[in-house]
């Protein structure tokens, strides 16, 4: 079955066409700044990525012409360049949808009843949720009611939370009333590395106890038991838990206030401040990139650059210290997203003194593996292995539109 994936940010449309009966990738790009002269870029299979720039004013736009592109005249050459002359039709579009809140436990297929229950969830995600609707009202007008289509919730795989975890110690009512819980966010990554893991692991998932760390610009780890998620860090927003690019990760609550009224700013300009102006970039007051933080402490021996670099490592093992706690051991940490895929140096010191808690990392094997390549990088015979996966959350959509809709056959 040839799935079209898609991931729509408030300007951007992120796509990928995969057949999921092989998991094989046949196209990949994106469309950014749309409202204005959107940059374009195409990479079908075995082919040079094409980049180019065009008026694009809305999402409707932006997925016609992600069309366009597949079916062989996205660039107006008429050169032949689409993968689907050989490949066949759009047979399913798999949306990725950051919010649905308590009434989405598991992916569904797309009606109007689960648009209705979207909509409801927007006051909790009203930067994604608005444009994932976008993308898939705008799927919908093109392709046709005929095409199914699934939205694949990032939600989803931490509802399996108990109360202990997901709840917070405020009155009860508030949830009641509100819905006010931690409901966690990267579920689609979590799930592929759990679902990874487990193939590496030659076991079910179901029999797969780990801690799993999405380290990028948006970090967050998950603790999983029976191959579900118990515990994760990242809560009613994807604000709390680990430091990131420029998010702040856990603080004291008074300190919104206290701040607010120091330095005489609004509600709005402490949200700002908090997800965007903190987190590495905040602290070493250079950059929210990693990879630039560890070349300034290496070359020019930046002492703001290394508090950042070592708040963030301190934030990661408490992380992993909690959660190890909370599933009784585990069997494996794995790291992915952008950092944990591409850094040895942050690999090996988040493990550094870990080796009491049975996590003892190879410093050869660490320093020998690729970047953004799959492998083991723990000692032999330690408590916990230690695995590098890089995360696909565009095949694991695929694989969710598929198991939905096969769902939906069974049955009948």
């Amino acid at each position: 079955m040839n799935v079209l994936v898609l991931n729509c940010g408030s300007s951007s449309l992120k796509f990928q066409l995969v057949d999921s009966t092989t998991e094989t990738r046949l196209a990949r790009g994106v469309v950014e700044r749309i409202g204005g002269q959107a940059l374009c870029t195409y990479e079908p299979r075995h082919a040079p990525a094409r980049k180019h720039a065009e008026p694009v004013r809305d999402h409707a736009g932006a997925v016609e012409r992600v069309m366009r592109w597949l079916v062989g005249d996205g660039d107006g050459t008429g050169e032949g360049t689409g993968v689907l002359g050989s490949a066949g039709e759009v047979q399913a579009v798999g949306h990725r949808v950051v919010h649905g809140g308590e009434s989405f436990r598991t992916h569904a297929r797309i009606d109007a009843g689960v648009i209705r229950q979207i909509e409801d969830c927007m006051d909790l995600a009203p930067l994604h949720n608005p444009a994932n609707l976008s993308g898939i009202r705008a799927a919908r007008a093109l392709l046709g009611e005929g095409v199914p289509m699934v939205a694949v919730f990032d939600t989803a795989f931490h509802s399996t939370m108990p109360e202990t975890s997901y709840l917070y110690a405020l009155p009860y009512q508030l949830y009641r009333r509100h819905r006010i819980r931690r409901y966690g966010f990267h579920g689609t990554s979590h799930a592929y590395l759990v679902q990874r893991f487990a193939e590496l692991a030659g076991k079910p998932r179901e029999g797969v106890d780990v801690i799993t760390l999405h380290l990028g610009n948006g970090c967050s780890a998950c603790a999983v038991r029976q191959g579900r998620s118990v515990a994760t860090s990242m809560g009613f927003t994807p604000l709390e838990g680990l430091v990131m690019g420029t998010r702040c990760g856990d603080l004291d609550p008074s300190l919104v206030e206290h701040v607010a009224l120091k330095e005489g700013m609004s509600l709005r300009e402490m949200d700002t401040l908090l997800n965007k102006q903190s987190g590495l970039f905040g602290v070493s007051g250079l950059t929210s990139d990693m990879r630039e933080l560890l070349d300034e402490e290496r070359e020019h021996g930046d002492r703001r650059a290394t508090l950042a670099i070592d708040l963030f490592v301190r934030r990661v093992k408490h992380y992993v210290g909690a959660y190890l706690a909370e599933l009784d051991g585990a069997e494996a940490l794995v790291f992915s997203g952008g950092i944990g895929e591409n850094s040895p140096e942050v690999r090996r010191r988040v493990c550094d003194r870990l080796g009491w808690l049975g996590i003892e990392l190879d410093p050869e094997r660490n320093a020998a593996l690729a970047p953004g390549t799959e492998g083991e990088v723990g000692v032999d015979g330690a408590r916990v292995r230690i695995v590098v996966i890089p995360t696909d959350e565009e095949r694991m959509i695929a694989r969710e539109t598929a198991a939905v809709l096969a769902g939906d056959r069974a049955r009948g």
